[in-house]
């Protein structure tokens, strides 16, 4: 089995729901969740509401390939409502592969790790929080990293059991 690292996010709808939906629609093993975390929107210049965010470490079977499982993702994306568009548009949910196992991609749509991974407190908060020696394939330390993005506005809100709360 290979560990793949998701980023989950969610800013409109009840954003919690649709991350846990999100996640269990992947129909993979769970190896871990961070906490939720909110953070403002980034990289874009619409107004729109605050987002949802969480890291999951799925077990992947051998067999699958980073850009299957990324289809697999966009397939749940779209089952969810996600519209893509121009600017960033807010969604009801986004699914980012940050890291498949140690591989590093290049192809078109499909860059492993997540170039944005680096620089996006909101990814890299829970993704330390679930694994806080992660090391990327070319050998940066994750926690180091993190010291460039404190000055980004991310708050953690819930703990670790979302993944298997009921709605009530």
């Amino acid at each position: 089995m290979i560990e793949a690292a998701i980023g989950l996010g969610s800013n409109l709808g009840d954003r919690e729901a649709v991350l846990r939906r999100g996640l269990w629609s992947l129909g993979l093993t769970l190896a871990a969740a961070s906490s939720l975390y909110e953070s403002s929107p980034v990289e874009t210049a619409l107004a729109q509401p605050d987002y949802l965010n969480a890291v999951a470490i799925l077990l992947v079977p051998d067999s699958m390939a980073p850009r299957e499982l990324l289809q697999r993702m966009l397939g749940v994306e779209a089952s969810l409502g996600r519209v893509r568009g121009p600017g960033k548009p807010p969604r009801t949910l986004d699914l980012d592969l940050l890291l498949f196992g140690e591989r590093e991609l290049d192809e078109p749509n499909l860059r492993l790790p997540h170039p944005g991974l680096a620089r996006r407190r909101f990814v890299l908060e829970p993704l330390l929080e679930v694994r806080p020696d992660a090391v990327l394939p070319d050998g940066r330390v994750l926690a180091r990293l993190m010291r460039a993005s404190l000055s980004q506005d991310v708050r953690r809100v819930a703990g670790r059991y979302w993944p298997w709360r009921i709605a009530g």
